[in-house]
């Protein structure tokens, strides 16, 4: 993408998405658009939609090369940089309920959400990417998964598109319910998990819980964002597994297309930036020992780390959404948000029960 002779129009591809990206950071900085909890991310994608659907004709075609660099190559790097948030201290300090709530939440979902997707007959890709999204962190998942699903860029943001709605929706639900008593079958603890396990983003799990404790004292904030962030570990192995299910269905359709002919051998995807992603976790594990703190956050340069890689990824959204028109959305239709709307209701519904027996029993 970035051969000699076309330098410099995919570097005016990439100017133009960071600057649509540094703006994005700016509009999130607005006191509205932080009490919503909108981050720079679903702010940039949201920026890109606006380009998409009105200058974007405009735009050289000689640029696309960087967009598309932007959708590719800065993406996977943004998603191994998301590794220095999170250790493996943080998995061991909520314990085995957190773990078993998220792995079912993550398994169900995304199995569920491919079953329902062929019931309302949404094309694979679709269904596969709003299920990731609801199943594991939200926008970040998508951007993960879409490298290895290899999808169009509208597809990915409808999935982003759906884990707005329904996760923005969570945030506001998740304190009502717990100041109304429906959640008070559930410990704090349960209410920490419970919150962290089924709500979209790590962003939208911060705000709902610090909504429901404000200073922490019940330890319900502090320990939904872990468990939120178990789920964020478990983006890699659902990546890989995800590989090697697409490879075999697309060596099926090589020899469905080929009637009967010698279908071409498919080769295998293997996500590297996955298992960067899991080495990042294990070196920042071991930064925090050696450095002898208590959170990743005092890790010496983790702040500036963690700003360049929402940058990044607010790069990758902000390309994906230049790619997305609305005749797209049209095209796509209301069940990819009907899919998204079914699996909500088993989050909200489903995983309150699921928490309140798994806690029970441990």
């Amino acid at each position: 993408m970035l051969e000699k002779g076309n330098r410099a129009n995919t570097l005016h591809g990439i100017l133009l998405i960071a600057l649509f990206s540094f703006a994005a950071f700016y509009i999130a900085s607005f006191p509205i658009v932080k009490r919503l909890s909108f981050s720079p991310l679903i702010v940039g994608i949201v920026l890109g939609m606006l380009y998409a659907n009105s200058l974007r004709n405009k735009l050289p075609e000689t640029w696309v090369p960087g967009i598309k660099f932007c959708t590719k190559q800065v993406l996977r790097w943004g998603i191994i940089l998301y590794g220095f948030r999170l250790t493996l201290a943080q998995v061991a300090a909520v314990g085995v309920p957190a773990v078993a709530v998220d792995l079912v939440v993550v398994v169900v979902t995304i199995l569920g959400g491919v079953l329902l997707g062929r019931l309302l007959k949404i094309d694979r890709d679709t269904a596969l990417m709003t299920s990731t999204g609801s199943a594991i962190c939200g926008a970040a998942a998508v951007l993960g998964a879409e490298p290895v699903v290899k999808c169009e860029g509208y597809k990915t943001a409808i999935a982003v598109s759906t884990v707005v709605i329904f996760g923005t929706l969570s945030m506001f639900l998740y304190p009502i319910m717990y100041r109304t008593g429906m959640l008070d079958g559930l410990s704090d603890t349960g209410v920490a998990i419970y919150t962290g396990s089924t709500l979209h983003e790590v962003a939208h799990v911060a705000g709902a819980g610090n909504a429901m404790d404000p200073t922490d004292s019940l330890g319900i904030a502090g320990t939904a964002t872990i468990t939120k962030m178990i789920r964020v570990m478990m983006l890699a192995p659902v990546l890989v597994v995800m590989s090697l299910a697409l490879a075999g269905r697309r060596r099926e359709d090589a020899a469905a297309v080929a009637e009967g002919a010698k279908a071409e051998k498919s080769r295998i995807t293997i996500p590297w930036f996955a298992f960067g992603f899991i080495a990042v976790i294990c070196l920042n594990s071991l930064l925090q020992h050696w450095c002898g703190v208590e959170s990743v956050r005092e890790i010496p340069l983790n702040g500036t780390i963690e700003y360049i890689d929402t940058f990044m990824l607010t790069m990758a959204m902000t390309a994906l959404g230049t790619e997305t028109s609305l005749d797209k959305f049209r095209q796509a239709g209301a069940k990819p948000f009907v899919l998204a709307g079914l699996l909500y209701v088993w989050l909200v519904v489903g995983g309150y029960f699921l928490t309140k027996w798994v806690v029970g029993m441990m």
